[in-house]
């Protein structure tokens, strides 16, 4: 909304003298153009033109339907004459001006404005004043995004009309009509850059605050949201899912044609080619016209462009078969993919030198769906949330909406737990087969680990690093499911637990932003902050409708929280998150894979950012052979966070008062002694440092002594 006085003379000219030369005479009503009008509409024999006044298309606009009918022009006729005796011309005109539908979204001329040229409706010169003032008629129509030419023709017909009235001469139309416009690129930024995010928003405002506010009362509202980094982490998932799907081998052509029809099929691309040209990084379509096992390549037809692939780019096309890991298979020969006359995906990699062809590389769109979400762990604000493949494709957040089973990346609740039930990085429990039977359901359970093997005495610190399930379980049966569940309510997980030992494992379907929350508790030394979306709203009268504040709430110990991260350290620098460390700063992360490899899962965090990231089907299907989640999920989170924290500098996880460091035997857990094979430095809560010193492994004849559970 903006006011007459801060809109050039020339653009309410333009739009008086394009729609309503005879704006400032008439009563609300032009009935020379309405006889004007109904003699063209007897001779069309239907309602072509309305002959409406400014007046009148105000009234439309604010109080009637857009029905064409001789009825509602009555109505809007009796309306507009009253409202030109209530209001004045500068009124009406100003709620014209700001209310008119301009194009692409855009109500009026201040939006419009911003729309097209890419700044204020002050600055325009008279050929953009024409250009909006040629618009009303027909925005779509007359678009200068998508019908230059036809926008060419209304701003010629509005500067024609300007020098009817005498607002401008001869000479400033000419000027105007040759004057060069820099229409910029239409931007929808809601669907490039935060779809996702945006959506999330305007569903939180229209339940808050009802759609006719959130619609129709100008809110400012304000966000959390980092579009450079929403931008990196939308390009690493589409990489990762790609680099996935490859290791999953080819499912084929997107279809295979008749001789006859490769021409027409290469016309209709180029006619796609001639408004979207080829460049270096885009996916597109292509025939094949030539497979080559000599030379190992195959020529693709692009339009009128020719490419080439190299067997190097193609090996990965392996035939699909879940039960063969992706690097045991590998194509030697295009013929064995690829025929002439398929259809297929490329990505085009640059200009072959001194030709005109193009270098090609084979793809196929990924069938997998990832998640990401980033927050700022210090103030809780939400950077980054990106909820799937493609918003285009799907709406669905699955950063938020979607409950998936964790795995081991709910494992650190459980131990967090444990530590505030007196265990110690240094308690050693035995890892050794149990079974659980259920006479009322005739079920029995037998957990076991990823690679189906038990290793005897393990420290509870490599219980989490090497992510044992079967010490998980026995862990958690010792503190008691319940409490558990409580404390991981404490951390912020709000969908319900099952109230089994599975929930060990991470079997209760849970969101990505539970997951993450409760991991900033542990990186803000144990302090809860709720995620913050938007910052601000403020309503078009300047009143602040709503300002984030958010609180810290101290739902743990600080030296809980420390411990965890230095044992989560030690899962990135020793455990499953090992390819994390290629990130070379300080970082903590839990790697999560269920059993039948439907979701793969990395959640991690640096002192400044607590990002998570999942993997999996919608539909909940394998998603391959060793696709857990430090092979799935992990690789999309470090190339994320590498490019994010590429400007900044390292900093380290703080030490809070409550927690010591010590050196321990690695195999016992106790205090080491000269004959100790190997000793490592852990940390740990005050007071829970081990006071014995160890016996040499040797000396261990029975592995109860260090099983604390006693089961």
């Amino acid at each position: 909304m903006i006011p007459l006085s801060k809109m050039p003379r020339m653009l309410t000219e333009a739009f008086i003298a394009a729609e309503d030369a005879r704006f400032f005479k008439h009563q609300g009503i032009d009935f020379l153009g309405i006889i004007r009008a109904f003699f063209k509409n007897i001779e069309a024999g239907s309602i072509v033109q309305g002959g409406s006044t400014i007046t009148q298309q105000v009234t439309k606009s604010f109080l009637l339907t857009s029905e064409k009918s001789y009825a509602r022009k009555m109505k809007e006729a009796i309306l507009a004459y009253r409202i030109d005796k209530t209001f004045t011309k500068e009124e009406v005109l100003f709620l014209y001006l700001n209310q008119i539908y301009l194009g692409h979204g855009a109500y009026g001329v201040g939006a419009a404005s911003e729309n097209y040229f890419g700044k204020s409706a002050e600055e325009l010169n008279l050929a953009e004043c024409a250009i909006l003032a040629g618009l009303p008629q027909a925005p779509s129509r007359y678009s200068p995004f998508r019908h230059p030419e036809r926008a060419k023709e209304r701003q010629i017909y509005a500067l024609n009309r300007m020098v009817t009235e005498g607002y401008i001469t001869n000479i400033q139309a000419t000027e105007a009509i040759n004057t060069t416009l820099d229409i910029k690129p239409r931007r929808n930024w809601y669907i490039e850059e935060v779809p996702v995010y945006t959506e999330h928003i305007r569903r939180y405002i229209e339940k808050q605050y009802g759609s006719e506010t959130l619609y129709q009362e100008g809110l400012k509202i304000y966000t959390a949201v980092n579009i450079e980094m929403q931008k990196i982490a939308r390009e690493e998932i589409k990489k990762g899912l790609r680099d996935l799907d490859k290791r999953q081998g080819y499912r084929g052509p997107l279809r295979h044609l008749d001789p006859e029809e490769i021409e027409a099929f290469s016309k209709d691309l180029q006619d796609k080619f001639d408004h979207s040209p080829l460049e270096k990084g885009k996916f597109v379509k292509g025939v094949v016209i030539a497979v080559d096992d000599g030379k190992d390549t195959v020529t693709v037809r692009m339009g009128n462009a020719l490419g080439i692939i190299d067997i190097d780019d193609m090996r990965w096309a392996r035939k699909p078969n879940p039960e063969v890991a992706y690097y045991h298979v590998k194509v030697n020969h295009p013929g064995r993919v690829l025929k002439v006359a398929d259809v297929i995906q490329i990505r085009i990699k640059g200009k072959k030198a001194a030709t005109d062809q193009w270098e090609l590389s084979l793809e196929q769109t990924p069938k997998a769906q990832s998640a990401l979400l980033c927050v700022e762990a210090e103030t809780g604000l939400v950077k980054v949330m990106v909820g799937g493949r493609d918003f285009k494709d799907s709406q669905f957040n699955r950063a938020i909406q979607s409950r998936r089973q964790p795995g081991s990346a709910f494992k650190p609740i459980v131990y967090a737990a444990a530590l505030d039930k007196g265990y110690t990085p240094a308690t050693v429990i035995i890892d050794s087969p149990i079974v659980f039977q259920d006479e009322k359901r005739d079920f029995t359970w037998k957990p076991r680990n990823y690679k189906e093997k038990f290793f005897g005495p393990t420290l509870f610190r490599d219980a989490l690093i090497k992510s044992r399930n079967v010490v998980t379980i026995k862990i958690l049966k010792d503190i008691g499911i319940d409490y558990a569940i409580d404390y991981a309510k404490k951390l912020g997980i709000t969908s319900n637990l099952s109230r089994d030992l599975s929930i060990a494992l991470g079997s209760s379907g849970i969101a990505l932003l539970e997951i993450v929350k409760a991991y900033s508790v542990f990186a803000n030394s144990g302090y809860l902050i709720e995620p913050v979306f938007i910052t601000k709203i403020i309503d078009r009268d300047g009143k602040v409708l709503e300002e984030a504040n958010p609180k810290r709430k101290a739902v743990i110990e600080k030296s809980t929280a420390y411990v965890m991260t230095c044992l989560l350290e030690s899962v990135v620098k020793q455990g499953t998150g090992w390819r994390v460390r290629a990130l070379k700063r300080p970082v903590a992360g839990k790697t999560g894979t269920t059993n039948n490899l439907y979701d793969a899962w990395f959640v991690g965090y640096t002192p400044r950012y607590v990002t998570g990231t999942w993997v999996g089907f919608d539909e909940e299907g394998p998603l391959g052979k060793s696709e857990t989640g430090s092979r799935a999920a992990s690789p999309i989170w470090l190339d994320f966070m590498k490019r994010v924290l590429a400007d900044k500098s390292v900093r380290i996880f703080k030490v809070p008062e409550g927690v010591v460091f010590s050196k321990i035997d690695a195999e016992t857990g106790l205090l080491p002694i000269p004959e100790s094979k190997k000793t490592i430095f852990e940390c740990f809560k005050e007071g829970t440092v081990p006071t014995e010193y160890t016996k040499r492994p040797d000396a261990i004849t029975e592995p109860e002594e260090f099983y604390k559970l006693g089961m």
